[in-house]
């Protein structure tokens, strides 16, 4: 799939090993080590596992861990529930990579009537339907409008991993634009399937550079925590983000709160000074 080498599990793992510090586990300093993070001692013993099988799951030469060794593996690194979600999925991925199994349909781009019906009935909100790979496919009227003069909607097919990865104007409008590009890179790999992301990999990757790279095989798993705009006519944003997911279709219905009273003033202004209409889909 997206890996840089093994498989994506096993580039999780050694990630993860290799980004923890003894003591932060309570554990013995060994001293300087030619690597950072723990070794693979440490976490085979705190997993209950060999050395030699942890080798194997981090080279890739054991896809198919059970539950049991994922959990274990859980605990021995210390990771959080987004973590370990995160490391279930990479197992199911690096088995299918093994069977042969695809996994799901490739993604969708229609947005099913109900789905703009619903999306509908959230204006005058803002909110947007979108899916894995950052395709923008309807939107609401507000969503529109704080949008509007950031370039975010132009072309035929936004999408938000390409503005981000590619459009100079995102690193001004994301002050966090670190946190951001680490969200659009993670969401790749949760991709309906995995031609798909790596198709979107193939095209950005040329544009985007190292960075992009880098940043699709680091596994970093995101906070997501209130979303900043330095929007261009809007001022500072500060917006919170509520996510319906819609599994039958692989999208995600995203709705941006103002997080305080000076946001939704100025969202409120944005909306007036707008000449956009109400929803807008592309499919």
């Amino acid at each position: 799939m997206l890996g840089s080498m093994g498989t994506p599990l096993g580039d999780f793992v050694r990630i993860k090993r290799d980004s923890v510090q003894p003591e932060q586990l309570g554990l013995p300093d060994h001293g300087r080590r030619r690597s950072p993070g723990l070794r693979r001692s440490d976490v085979a013993a705190r997993a209950g596992i060999s050395v030699e099988y942890l080798t194997r799951i981090e080279q890739g030469r054991d896809r198919n861990p059970s539950v049991a060794v994922l959990h274990a593996l859980g605990d021995a690194l210390a990771l959080n529930t987004a973590e370990r979600e995160h490391l279930r999925y990479l197992a199911k991925v690096s088995g299918d990579e093994c069977t042969g199994h695809l996994g799901p349909e490739p993604v969708r781009r229609h947005v099913r009537p109900s789905v703009r019906e619903t999306l509908g009935l959230l204006e005058p909100g803002i909110a947007v339907v979108t899916n894995r790979l950052g395709d923008l496919l309807a939107w609401t009227g507000a969503y529109a409008a704080v949008a509007d003069g950031t370039g975010l909607l132009e072309g035929d097919a936004p999408n938000l991993t390409r503005y981000v990865f590619t459009d100079p104007r995102a690193k001004r409008l994301f002050p966090d634009w670190d946190d951001v590009a680490d969200e659009q890179a993670f969401d790749l790999w949760l991709g309906p399937r995995a031609e798909n992301a790596e198709w979107l990999a193939a095209e950005l990757t040329p544009a985007a550079g190292p960075e992009f790279t880098r940043r699709l095989n680091s596994h970093v798993v995101p906070a997501r925590g209130v979303l900043r705009l330095d929007h261009p006519a809007g001022g500072a944003l500060r917006l919170r983000r509520q996510t319906l997911d819609l599994p039958d279709d692989a999208q995600q219905v995203l709705v941006l709160l103002p997080a305080d009273e000076e946001t939704a003033r100025a969202v409120d202004r944005l909306r007036d000074r707008s000449r956009h209409g109400g929803l807008r889909a592309i499919s």
